[in-house]
């Protein structure tokens, strides 16, 4: 009874320290309080070359709008009228002259505005864009954030399990040299130590590619570390939805914002083509000096005659309606689709909430008394040595599920505050060894920091989007 003693004197200290790290229900807190996440975030927005392309391109679309309103380029002609192929005669007869003239064209009054207005409407879609960007950097920032936090987490968690993994192979082999275990408990004990360094190679390679990417999107070296002092399990349990979220929602979104901007730029084309009905006109004048005789001079006006605007203008007017319908009804779909997502993720982000209680309150506590209770068996020879690591691995999987359920919630919540279009990005890790022994496996594992994932479904004129 004296190894089994010894392996039970080495675990029990350990059930108090399980009890005792069962945090209470976090106090919520204003999302800007974790100083390292903003000072990232302000470092991605000051940094981050797709915010400044999308800055740089609303400045090229704002260059549009002045080259709209303009007048079309005057024509400057240069000629000659000679009285003979054998000469010039300029100078010498009356109908020989060299003709300086210059044309300029005059659209109808009101098409340069309404071309201005549309070049600016434009300019305003492709400034949502900018906040389409923005939110999106903003979120992959807090994504690849909270994946580093999880995945150290799990590390943390891991180096735990490892060190008692490495006490039961102890035991284990004291047990097996002085006959009183099986070889199967040593072999077993020495598996799940080999599961153990195997996950934790996968996490340190996703702990790597976690700061890779927060690198990325602040525009810095992928090589640099990342220290981080809060841990997962310190953040504050996200904020559920108010009732308000979803009017906030279609306030700030920038695909609605774009589609309604749609409209406008639609009716204001619409106007436009309608005048198109309307003639142009051209001013031209000029001068033809003839040597020594005296110079004439020559003035006119053109106007275009719209002869065919039965398959020209006419059918401008059509296309342009039918556009302004087609944008009504993008404005339709991106407003359902927005209530949508906001329907779904905070009926995401409430289950979320009721799994981290539950953990908290009931799984946690029933997967430690479960530990001890198999404990107490094994050391009068009432439980097997492979329960007492089904135990074990059954506790450290469902730390390893709260962990996950709160990074679940996180990525709920930061799509939230994207106003994401698209599925919610997952925020995952590796699973740890020993899930399939008893215990909660927790969410499907998913790559730490994940960038936001693509969706046809949730495609617009905008480029689809991160907060």
């Amino acid at each position: 009874m004296r190894m089994p003693l010894r392996l039970a004197l080495g675990l029990i200290p350990l059930a108090g320290w399980v009890h005792a790290q069962v945090p209470p229900t976090p106090q919520i807190s204003a999302p800007g309080d974790d100083p390292l996440l903003a000072s990232l975030i302000q470092e991605a927005m000051a940094r981050n070359p797709d915010l400044g392309q999308a800055k740089a391109l609303v400045d090229a679309d704002r260059e549009r709008i002045p080259q709209a309103r303009a007048l079309p380029d005057p024509t400057l002609t240069l000629g000659i009228q000679n009285d003979s192929f054998n000469r010039i005669e300029v100078g010498q007869m009356e109908t020989s002259f060299y003709q300086v003239m210059v044309t300029q064209p005059l659209p109808w009054p009101g098409k340069r505005a309404l071309r201005g207005e549309v070049a600016r409407l434009g300019a305003d879609a492709t400034e949502a864009a900018v906040s389409r960007t923005r939110l999106t950097v903003e979120a992959e920032v807090r994504r690849a954030y909270t994946g580093l936090l999880l995945v150290r987490s799990q590390l943390r968690l891991l180096e735990q399990q490892a060190q008692l993994l490495k006490e039961a192979e102890g035991t284990a082999k004291s047990r097996y040299e002085v006959g009183q275990g099986s070889q199967a408990d040593l072999l077993r004990a020495q598996l799940e130590r080999t599961r153990a360094d195997q996950a934790r190679a996968r996490l340190q390679a996703e702990e790597r590619n976690a700061e890779g990417q927060i690198n990325k999107l602040r525009g810095m070296a992928p090589g640099q570390g990342i220290p981080t002092t809060l841990t997962l399990e310190q953040l504050p349990d996200p904020m559920p939805v108010g009732p308000d979220f979803l009017a906030r929602a279609e306030a700030e979104s920038p695909e609605l914002s774009a589609a309604r901007l749609g409209i406008q730029q639609a009716q204001r084309s619409l106007d436009l083509a309608r005048l198109d009905r309307h003639p142009d006109f051209s001013v031209s004048a000029g001068v033809m000096p003839r040597g020594g005789l005296e110079p004439m001079w020559t003035a006119s006006v053109g106007i275009t005659l719209p002869l065919w605007q039965k398959s020209k203008q006419k059918r401008a007017v059509a296309e342009q309606e039918y556009r302004q319908r087609a944008s009504g009804w993008e404005v339709e779909k991106v407003s359902c689709l927005l209530a949508q997502r906001v329907q779904e993720r905070s009926s995401d982000l409430d289950a979320s909430l009721q799994v981290i209680r539950l953990y908290r309150a009931g799984l946690l506590v029933q997967s430690e008394a479960a530990f001890r209770a198999t404990l107490a068996q094994f050391t009068v020879g009432r439980q097997p040595f492979v329960s007492v690591l089904e135990a074990l691995n059954g506790w450290i999987a469902d730390q390893s599920g709260l962990i996950q359920a709160q990074a679940q919630a996180q990525a709920t919540r930061i799509a939230l505050l994207e106003l994401n279009l698209g599925p919610t990005p997952a925020i995952g890790a590796s699973a740890l060894p020993g899930g399939a022994m008893g215990g909660a496996p927790g969410p499907a594992p998913a790559k730490a920091g994940a960038a936001k994932a693509a969706s046809s479904e949730g495609s617009s004129p905008m480029s689809q989007g991160g907060m």
